[in-house]
């Protein structure tokens, strides 16, 4: 039963970041191209639309980017207790020799 319980934690997380992945991509491109449309009505052009959709992708590649640098960057659940399990370990050991 505990197996079920961290397999679904760990679903939800994913879905949770696959979400952000998105957000973080379509937020950007969404505003931009929103702005570049105000722009070529109010000023008469017909080019900011485009340019502007295309910093906004550039804008939500680097939030991809970042994100996915700060999540491979910090150490997974698993690694952190198994860190603490050999300081653990460490300890023991000392105070046994003393």
């Amino acid at each position: 039963m505990k197996r079920k319980k961290r397999y679904d934690k760990n679903v939800y997380r994913s879905l949770a970041l696959v979400t952000q992945f998105g957000i973080n991509m379509l937020v950007p491109i969404c505003m931009m191209t929103a702005l570049g449309v105000f722009l070529d009505n109010k000023l008469g052009t017909s080019f900011w639309t485009i340019v502007l959709f295309f910093l906004g992708a550039v804008a939500g590649g680097q939030n991809i980017y970042k994100m996915a640098k700060r999540i491979f960057e910090e150490p997974s659940e698993r690694d952190r207790q198994r860190e603490q399990g050999s300081r653990n370990a460490d300890h023991r050991d000392i105070k046994k020799e003393k």
